[in-house]
């Protein structure tokens, strides 16, 4: 098959990470977008000095890294906040899958959560959307991060609504059964890619 990358993407905890492991499991190489943004802000990079400036060492964790939890405090509170924080994150997010996508000539899926968000669908050929029903979403979200329901509808509610995701897609996967049928899906939707991209 020629040269094809596919976005993922999808609302928060409807079930991007369990495609991202079936996809692998086929032989298909992933990169997210979450891992990216993770690697971005070690300790000596200029963006974790960027975030020490603005938000103080209080948001560092004993071992001087990022501790997550205590930015999404903040940038999930305060649109302002949050749109800075991207502003300096997702550029450097772009390049790092903008290099990763041009290495090789082979399929592969650059998993971005905020693909539309930040404006990278330039990156990719094909969109694929995971999505479920938004009390499954909600519930979801609430167990794996261990958020009041308040604090996991701010979440959902930074996002870009999931039917306009839907819209745009070419391919939706809906998550709300069984792994098994999710991997049905992905091996239907993998049946279905061009032989060239778009």
């Amino acid at each position: 098959m020629s040269k094809i990358t596919i976005g993922l993407t999808g609302g928060i905890a409807t079930g991007k990470s369990t495609l991202e492991r079936l996809l692998r499991a086929r032989g298909i190489p992933v990169l997210d977008a979450d891992w990216v943004s993770r690697e971005v802000v070690v300790p000596g990079t200029q963006a974790l000095a960027a975030l020490i400036q603005r938000y103080g060492i209080d948001i560092l964790d004993s071992h001087g890294a990022l501790n997550r939890k205590k930015l999404g405090r903040i940038v999930f509170q305060d649109a302002e906040e949050r749109r800075w924080l991207e502003q300096l994150i997702h550029p450097l997010v772009r390049t790092r899958m903008s290099e990763w996508r041009d290495a090789d000539e082979q399929v592969k899926v650059l998993s971005i959560p905020l693909l539309f968000e930040s404006e990278m669908t330039d990156l990719v050929d094909l969109v694929w959307v995971v999505s479920c029903a938004p009390v499954i979403q909600q519930l979801r979200l609430q167990r794996r991060d261990q958020l009041t329901a308040e604090e996991a509808q701010a979440r959902i509610q930074a996002q870009m609504p999931l039917d306009q995701k839907i819209a745009w897609a070419d391919w939706v996967f809906e998550n709300e059964h069984s792994p098994e049928q999710l991997a049905y899906q992905l091996d239907q939707a993998l049946a279905s890619l061009p032989l060239e991209p778009r």
